[in-house]
């Protein structure tokens, strides 16, 4: 799209046209959960890309807040899309959010995972927003979830009061909730379809949602083990936070004035594997693959691409650096990054084209013009160093090796930790007792990523000299 000399129109259906997919009849088929950029600049923009007919339409509910969807609605879902690569800025208007909505309008969400024609639920919440302890069970620590628990249990009947007053506040909770009202409407099955970064993210999704249902109806939760699939996935595309400067690129490569635009850079993957018992959209058309086995490509995408920004994130921030571009660029955090993907490696599948991917990551993580900052990598640490780190530290030693790559992801995040830097963690209360106890504090920082980890002398021994020497630096 070419600028234009006049001031930036509104951006909003009446005033886009795109063929029929701007249109605001378009059908909703997909309810996604988890609003935020990333789903825009993935599932979003997949889902434009080959609804070439307006029949899958994304009625899109926020998680924590209400932020994005006060930003879209005024919009009716649209966005500019801003691929940033070395060479330059290219701009496209999404037009497959046809509802933005605020995730806590439950009589909305209820409405549309109780209608006939919706197919998938997609979801977004980050590895923390599920709530789930480790093996896949409800965390019965967490208040909300217990809040939940008891609701569900108190409220799902088949005379269900539809006001939903003080319902579920967790998105598994409302999706129990909504399956629930699905199974008595009659409206037949549909697929989940989890895009967060979680090894097997679709059985551990479903394990969470089974054992909330089976506490609250047993006939719903085995309507849900009958009906629901979920589906499997391995998502990558880096989505940096927006800035205001971004909004202004959008407006002079668009001519329309956009509260919430999207930046990401050109590289895109989506893996799929599962059933989708209500049809989906034609993806595979924008690249998408459907395999059978999609524990190879998860593994390869948590420990390469994941596993080396959790290792930048802390490792890099200790040595001054604010961003991705900027740390891979420090010749010893590259000496790093490439041991840890040396350690990684050693456990992948051999068909996997490792070096290309591995060269293909560098040329991403090199793109100084996507500012992927440091510390909005390093929040949630504890969840993703269990499944970043851990497994390449245990495959290590179980090889007779040391693991010390992995090691000093986490003996960095520690360092962070203890020496009072601003890390936001849904696992908060686990840290400040860890800090609190009086006892060997990063024995139990370590206990809480992977009480493996905490048991092997070794392993502490490594984590607590990279920690040790890290402090004084950071302090």
């Amino acid at each position: 799209m070419t600028n234009t000399a006049s001031a930036p129109r509104p951006l909003n259906r009446s005033t886009f046209a795109n063929s029929n997919r701007a249109d605001a009849s378009r059908g909703i088929r997909i309810v996604h959960v988890g609003l935020g950029a990333f789903s825009r600049a993935h599932q979003a923009w997949y889902t434009e890309v080959v609804d070439e007919t307006g029949e899958w339409g994304i009625a899109a509910f926020t998680g924590r807040n209400a932020t994005a969807a006060n930003e879209l609605a005024p919009q009716d879902g649209l966005f500019t899309l801003i691929e940033r690569s070395a060479a330059g800025d290219s701009a496209t208007i999404v037009s497959s959010i046809v509802e933005a909505v605020d995730g806590a309008n439950l009589n909305r969400f209820v409405e549309l995972l109780a209608a006939a024609p919706t197919a998938l639920v997609t979801l977004t919440v980050t590895e923390a927003g599920y709530r789930l302890t480790a093996n896949g069970e409800p965390n019965r620590d967490d208040a909300a979830v217990n809040h939940d628990i008891d609701w569900l249990s108190s409220a799902l009947g088949d005379n269900l009061d539809e006001s939903f007053d003080g319902g579920p506040v967790t998105t598994l909770g409302r999706l129990v909730l909504g399956l629930h009202v699905r199974r008595l409407a009659g409206a037949g099955p549909l697929a989940i379809v989890p895009c967060d970064n979680m090894p097997d993210n679709g059985p551990f999704v479903k394990s969470g949602i089974l054992a909330l249902a089976r506490l609250a109806n047993a006939e719903t939760a085995s309507w849900i083990a009958g009906n629901v699939s979920f589906v499997s996935t391995s998502v990558d595309r880096i989505t940096p936070k927006t800035t205001a400067a971004d909004s202004e690129t959008a407006a002079a490569l668009t001519g329309f004035a956009d509260r919430a635009p999207v930046v990401t850079e050109p590289f895109r993957d989506w893996v799929l594997s599962g059933d989708f018992p209500a049809g989906r959209p034609a993806w595979e058309k924008a690249g998408a693959r459907f395999v059978d086995e999609i524990e190879p490509f998860e593994r390869r995408k948590l420990w390469l691409l994941n596993g080396a920004h959790s290792l930048l994130a802390y490792a890099g921030r200790l040595r001054g650096h604010e961003t991705v571009a900027s740390a891979i660029t420090d010749a010893v955090c590259l000496t790093w990054v490439n041991e840890y993907w040396d350690a990684a490696c050693a456990h992948l599948g051999e068909d996997l084209d490792l070096d290309a991917y591995r060269a293909a990551l560098l040329d991403r993580f090199e793109n100084a013009r996507i500012e992927h900052r440091l510390a909005q990598i390093g929040m949630e640490g504890v969840t993703k160093l269990r499944v970043r780190a851990a497994p390449i530290i245990l495959a290590e030693r179980a090889a007779g090796r040391t693991g010390q790559a992995p090691i000093r992801a986490i003996g960095s995040w520690a360092a962070l930790v203890m020496s009072g830097a601003d890390l936001a963690d849904a696992a908060a209360d686990g840290i400040a007792a860890a800090l609190a106890s009086g006892g060997d504090v990063l024995t139990e920082l370590v206990r809480l990523i992977d009480p493996r980890l905490a048991e092997d002398a070794s392993v502490l021994a490594g984590i607590r000299s990279v920690a040790t020497e890290s402090l004084p630096t950071h302090a």
